[in-house]
């Protein structure tokens, strides 16, 4: 595995990584929600609940659970899915395109082969505001999706 740093496109955050899991194992820990909640958070963190409807529109909830009681609840959408190769989701929108509150992100992931039947990830943040770029950067962006990378690669592994 291997890891690049931290890339700041206007709002737009983004890891790029080298999994050593082929892409179709990744995309099923993307898409699968028993997956999904194993490897989603950065331990200590876990992914109590989640519900997927997979489809542009279709439900993206999942319940994201902290070591000292913190529950963090995120409803959101699928906005496109194109198997296996991309899929982006927003939290602006609640299923059937309602729109929410307070929106903070708008995500995405990108998967393509790489040598040896590894897979590369593009998996990145969009936000309205700079305000909301550097909030989430001073959540730990960049430290946890990288812990959270290392734990999907692991269970992509596994599964593969």
């Amino acid at each position: 595995m291997s890891e690049t740093g931290l890339d700041i496109d206007q709002y737009t955050l983004k890891i790029d990584r080298l999994l050593n899991a082929p892409r179709a194992a990744v995309w099923r820990c993307w898409t699968e929600v028993d997956l999904f909640r194993q490897w989603f958070c950065p331990a200590p963190w876990k992914v109590p609940e989640a519900d997927f409807d997979l489809r542009p529109g279709g439900r993206m909830n999942c319940v994201m659970a902290g070591p000292q009681g913190e529950r963090i609840e995120n409803t959101g959408i699928w906005l496109e899915i194109v198997r296996p190769t991309r899929l982006v989701f927003t939290d602006a929108f609640s299923e059937n395109y309602m729109p929410r509150p307070d929106p903070f992100m708008t995500g995405f992931v990108e998967l393509s082969v790489a040598d040896q039947g590894a897979t590369h990830m593009v998996w990145g943040a969009r936000h309205a505001t700079e305000a909301a770029m550097r909030q989430h950067l001073e959540m730990g962006f960049e430290e946890g999706w990288h812990a959270a990378a290392d734990q999907l690669d692991r269970l992509a592994q596994e599964i593969a």
